[in-house]
Formats: C-alpha cells, sequence, structure tokens
C-alpha cells in the first residue's frame, strides 16, 4: 500500500510562449514532471500567474525598440512574478537582446537566462535542479 504523505503533487510551470522554437520544449517540461500550462500572451500570462501560482515561469523575451515605457515583452509579467519569492523564473533571449535583457535583469529579478538556441542539456540542468527545491 502506497503512503499517501510519500508523494507530492507535480511543480507547476507556466510557459510563457511566443517564439515558435520554445513551442517546441513543451514535452521536455512535462518529461521532466512539470505540470505545463501555456500562455502565448503576457497580458494572458499574468492572469495564468495569478490563479495558478507557478513554481516555474519560463518565458521568450524580446526587445523591441519602438516599446515607449519599457524595453520588453516581459516586464509586466516579470513585475507581477517579483512579490512570489518561491516562483523561479526562467528567460530564454536571442543573443542580440543581450544588452536589453541585462537592463530588465537589473531590475527586475531573472533566475536563469538561456540564449537561443536552448541546448537541451542547459535547460533539463536548470529545471532538473529547480525541482529539487
Amino acid at each position: 500500500m502506497k503512503d499517501a504523505g510519500m508523494t507530492s503533487p507535480p511543480k507547476k510551470l507556466l510557459a510563457v510562449v511566443e517564439f515558435l522554437e520554445h513551442a517546441k520544449l513543451s514535452g521536455g517540461y512535462q518529461r521532466l514532471g512539470y505540470a505545463v500550462s501555456t500562455e502565448c500572451q503576457v497580458r494572458k500570462a499574468i492572469a495564468s500567474l495569478r490563479k495558478v501560482q507557478p513554481d516555474v515561469i519560463v518565458a521568450d523575451f524580446y526587445f523591441q525598440s519602438d516599446f515607449r515605457d519599457r524595453l520588453s515583452n516581459l516586464e509586466s509579467l516579470l513585475a507581477a512574478a517579483q512579490p512570489m519569492a518561491q516562483t523561479k523564473i526562467l528567460v530564454l533571449y536571442e543573443p542580440h537582446n543581450q544588452a536589453a535583457l541585462d537592463k530588465v535583469r537589473s531590475r527586475l529579478r531573472i533566475d536563469a537566462a538561456l540564449a537561443m538556441p536552448v541546448k537541451d542539456a542547459a535547460l533539463h540542468s536548470v529545471l532538473q535542479a529547480w525541482l529539487a527545491t
């Protein structure tokens, strides 16, 4: 007979997918044991963040020079996640956006960032470590 206290529910992962490459990674999250919810718009991701309260957020980052009041697509989401100290934040970014990411990172918590194309081993290493916490 299995002891119900021995198993814990799977950790929740919110994937904020704006790039096609990221969409291909979702199966890997599930194979690691995460319960995955996916949003394709930051506005909807913020609502999901408040409802689901994920253990991990994996989000695509991009910089657009025509944003007037912010540097990137993620600042609203990152700001909403800041009070959730237990939620880990992983950002996927294009290498040419490194400088913009560094500016955002100086103001808002990002626990890890991986350049695209994302190497499976690097992604697995980060997410596996967070499963143990």
